[in-house]
């Protein structure tokens, strides 16, 4: 199956379960992380025709998403003698491909680069639609570019290999395109025999709808707004509570999907508090995510502390806070004009 990402200048194919022979003739750097290269970097290789290739292998997991770890990336590039022809090949998770996307955005310019994801998040989410980005101390992906792939191939065989973490914190983002793009799609997400599909055991169909239904929301939203003027900030529901998680956290307690998880249901909360939600349609998401036994908790310490937070999200604009809401299910909205109180009432809900 192939979805086309339609921008003016930077169109793609994104190509699900058609990992063909790939020819280049120039070098290609593969970054990838040691566990993903030891269980497909061979399957990978077996693939691929090249003036050279070189591999790359770095510590993977948001902790490791810093300006450090670029630098390195960049080193091995600069080592490798890549000119300004050669392509970059993203092969692993969400993490690999936003800093493969910014390295290759970077160097000596830009060079062009692939996105081969190999966990459910990078296939849903990541991988498509070119925002790449590093962390630092003050947020999430404050650091970055909005830099298109040539290419994306999303393999689901290469999903069976990743354990129910992973899987359920996929599912996490593909549940968020639901619920503020498509109501139709919680019903399938409620028929999904979860202990398959947690245990990588259900059918490839399974994996390849939930890709294919992901990819074509996010292609439709990045088509009309790639550089996340508007539109696109829809794709950020959950994101606003998940990234002040992430980093109080130092990124090292909950998987992307799994603060988003918990993410969404804090908006929810926010969203029955301004009657943009009823109390059925937020247990019903929450419902669906401990279906997949994702976290929908977080303890906030200090509220004031985590509120003020906010304000180095990306979204903002004037010092206005922007907060995306579901307003019913399968539609989102972007609500700028919250009262103080509401903001805080919510999060005291959680301290």
């Amino acid at each position: 199956m192939q979805i086309k990402v339609n921008l003016k200048e930077n169109a793609y194919q994104v190509y699900i379960d058609e990992l063909e022979n790939l020819e280049f003739d120039t070098k290609v750097f593969i970054l990838s992380n040691p566990k993903i290269s030891g269980l497909h970097l061979k399957k990978l290789l077996d693939k691929i025709k090249a003036k050279e290739i070189f591999i790359a292998t770095i510590k993977d997991g948001e902790e490791y998403k810093n300006l450090n770890t670029i630098e390195e990336i960049l080193n091995q590039m600069f080592n490798s003698k890549l000119d300004r022809k050669s392509i970059l090949i993203s092969f692993g998770g969400g993490v690999i491909s936003d800093m493969g996307g910014f390295a290759a955005s970077i160097y000596k310019r830009g060079i062009d680069f692939i996105n081969i994801p190999t966990t459910l998040l990078a296939c849903v989410d990541a991988a498509v639609g070119g925002k790449t980005g590093i962390n630092n101390s003050f947020g999430k992906n404050l650091i970055g570019t909005f830099y298109q792939p040539k290419a994306v191939y999303c393999e689901s065989e290469f999903l069976r290999t990743l354990g129910e973490r992973e899987l359920a914190a996929g599912m996490a983002e593909f549940i968020k395109m639901a619920v503020i793009f498509d109501e139709n799609l919680l019903a399938f997400i409620e028929s999904i025999d979860e202990k398959a599909f947690l245990s990588a055991k259900c059918e490839n169909e399974i994996f390849s709808k939930i890709i294919a239904k992901s990819i074509e929301l996010k292609a439709k939203v990045v088509e009309q707004d790639e550089k996340e003027s508007h539109l696109r900030m829809l794709l950020n529901y959950g994101h606003t509570f998940a990234h002040v998680i992430e980093n109080l956290t130092n990124y090292s307690v909950y998987l992307h999907g799994e603060a988003v998880a918990i993410g969404m249901n804090m908006a929810n909360r926010l969203a029955l508090n301004l009657k943009l939600l009823s109390e059925k349609e937020c247990d019903r998401i929450e419902r669906i995510l401990r279906k997949f036994k994702l976290p929908t908790h977080y303890k906030i310490d200090n509220v004031d502390a985590f509120y003020e937070a906010f304000f180095m999200d990306k979204k903002n604009f004037n010092q206005k806070l922007n907060f995306i809401l579901a307003n019913s299910l399968g539609k989102g909205l972007i609500k700028s004009d919250i009262d103080l109180k509401d903001i805080i009432k919510t999060l005291k809900e959680f301290s």
